[in-house]
């Protein structure tokens, strides 16, 4: 089977499946294994794929996400190939995706083993976390905006305990600096991606949140399904203790 991916994390994923030989495409986006990926073509970005140079590759099957990817590109790519479109928004639907690209890809009894594996370290987070600390957790500077309800985010940082303070709200919502203040939470996370925060922008959210603790947080571990949801799991329980 011939595989091009469009999802950074499910591209992850299908190396860890053992499915190296068969990615013959990706994205400019999908970075790791930062080892094994630089011998794959790239096709484009996520929101703007070459749609012949990935035609010209023959894939069998290529993997694509409702909010990673765009309706046109899936539609173009659906007139010569098989299009396999996840919907991940939370823990059971990224379990559901990897059940379902393990049987596509003849990979079933590997992906049981790494969800078998995730399904244990996600207990040891629940156990951990106790402290229902209010978390205001942002992806982007200007404007400011947070996340939702209905997103993975969300449901990651509700399963290391945290209380989403715009769990009301729904996808990403674009927040001012008074409501903000309004929410006053325990904490404000700034994601590495995709908005790439540093440490220069620590003080700003000081200034409007002085009684919040801002830390800089890694957003690939939060955002990212598949088997680098193992990988978050040490990384959960270390930010759980720090702050």
């Amino acid at each position: 089977m011939r595989i091009v991916s469009l999802v950074p994390s499910l591209t992850e994923l299908l190396f860890d499946l053992g499915l190296h030989h068969n990615i013959i495409g990706r994205t400019k986006f999908c970075i790791h294994p930062s080892d094994q990926v630089q011998s794959v073509a790239k096709i484009g970005g996520t929101k703007k794929v070459d749609i012949e140079l990935t035609r010209s590759l023959q894939p069998d099957l290529v993997i694509a996400n409702k909010e990673e990817n765009t309706r046109s590109d899936v539609e173009a790519l659906r007139t010569f190939t098989k299009v396999l479109v996840t919907d991940i928004f939370d823990f059971h639907s990224a379990i559901q995706a990897m059940e379902t690209i393990g049987k596509l890809t003849d990979t079933e009894s590997k992906a049981k083993t790494i969800i078998d594996q995730i399904n244990l370290a996600f207990k040891d987070i629940k156990q951990r976390n106790t402290t229902k600390k209010s978390v205001c957790y942002l992806i982007w500077n200007d404007p400011i905006m947070s996340i939702g309800r209905d997103t993975f985010i969300h449901d990651m940082l509700h399963k290391c305990g945290y209380i989403n303070v715009f769990e009301k709200q729904t996808r990403y919502p674009t927040i001012s600096e008074d409501l903000l203040i309004k929410k006053n939470p325990d904490c404000i996370f700034l994601s590495s991606e995709p908005f790439p925060f540093k440490q220069k922008h620590i003080q700003k959210y000081r200034e409007i949140c002085p009684s919040s603790k801002i830390v800089i947080v890694d957003g690939e571990y939060f955002s990212w399904y598949g088997s680098r949801m193992l990988k978050a799991v040490s990384y959960f329980n270390e930010l759980i203790d720090s702050v």
